[in-house]
């Protein structure tokens, strides 16, 4: 449904939900399902590693790669927050980087075999459809073994993986 014929509300909880789906689905299986919530114009960006894709197909091959070195073991979704058509997402995920980081990661810092604990904003823009046509990703690359000091809520839910 185009945003003409919601509430600003109704709005908000549709990027929300949207958003929420491109997260849940961002695993191999999934996948397609993700990629099938951005719009045609989809920019897909990672500045710290000077990634910029405008293709669903390349966005989806770079996801197919990332998950080939990202052993991730747990998610801390920190704040979500949404407003017209951007929603932002603060969140860390501690993870072991694996395999070929250099080719499949572009840019990482950090090399394979390292325990990682990596803050990333994403802010996502939506057309008037709820379909997503931006994704920026901020990293922040720390090695989990080293100092980190995040203001994570007390009541942050993390989602752990076998």
């Amino acid at each position: 449904m185009t945003s003409t014929a919601l509430t600003p509300e109704q709005i908000v909880a549709r990027n929300l939900a949207a958003v929420d789906a491109h997260f849940h689905n961002e695993n191999p299986e999934d996948i397609d399902k993700a990629i099938d919530l951005y719009g045609d114009s989809i920019v897909w960006e990672v500045p710290a590693r000077g990634v910029l894709l405008r293709d669903k197909a390349a966005v989806k091959a770079a996801y197919l790669k990332m998950f080939q070195s990202y052993q991730i073991h747990s998610m801390t979704p920190i704040r979500r927050f949404a407003a017209d058509n951007y929603v932002v997402d603060d969140t860390v995920a501690d993870m072991t980087l694996v395999g070929d980081v250099e080719t499949n990661v572009p840019g990482c810092p950090l090399p394979s075999g390292t325990p990682v604990s990596l803050r990333v904003v994403h802010i996502f823009e939506l057309d008037d459809e709820g379909r997503i046509i931006r994704e920026n990703g901020y990293e922040l690359w720390r090695r989990a073994d080293g100092p980190i000091d995040d203001d994570i809520p007390a009541d942050a839910p993390t989602v752990t993986f076998d």
